[in-house]
């Protein structure tokens, strides 16, 4: 997992424009619900290899629209399991929110001279990403704090979860330090 003060350093493996949730996991596997299982299946129909060979940590660089389709948030969790980060010009909104709420972090960039099998380095604090294969930078708009704080919890369930109980943290103290003061 990436934390705030991390860098994101993986290979790329590149995909076009319009990439769609049935090509990123086949509907026949949405009645599976762990990332693990998922994963086996990733882009079965479009790059049979990539399930096999990709390697925990990778990255993957898309052109526009990646995403788009279904609701389900199916299509992210069977990429977080071995994806460290998703690249795309742009993304599908309701992709792009799941990947959140499920802890994978997602950038938007000019992807144009990123390619396949690169060595990418991203600083998700600066909006910097180096491509150490090209010894090139590319400047992206940072992620809200917020948005990366729910990356780091693990997803917005983890974060949620670890808000609520601080919150009841807090509370008790409070009425702790209330009844010693009376």
């Amino acid at each position: 997992m990436t934390t705030l003060e991390g860098k994101i350093k993986g290979k790329v493996w590149k995909f076009g424009d319009n990439v769609d949730t049935d090509a990123i996991i086949p509907g026949k596997y949405l009645v599976i619900n762990q990332s693990k299982e998922l994963a086996k299946h990733a882009f079965e129909n479009v790059r049979p290899e990539f399930a096999l060979r990709v390697k925990k940590g990778d990255i993957i660089v898309a052109g526009e629209n990646f995403g788009s389709g279904s609701s389900r948030e199916h299509a992210p969790l069977a990429l977080k399991e071995n994806v460290s980060i998703i690249i795309a010009k742009s993304f599908a909104r309701i992709f792009f929110r799941n990947a959140i709420n499920i802890g994978l972090p997602v950038l938007e960039c000019d992807t144009t001279e990123i390619d396949e099998g690169d060595i990418l380095e991203v600083d998700l604090n600066k909006g910097i990403i180096f491509d150490k294969t090209k010894n090139k930078a590319f400047e992206v708009s940072e992620l809200p704090m917020f948005v990366r704080r729910i990356i780091e919890s693990g997803g917005l369930v983890n974060y949620v979860k670890e808000h609520v109980q601080q919150e009841q943290e807090e509370e008790q103290t409070q009425r702790l330090t209330e009844l010693e003061m009376e």
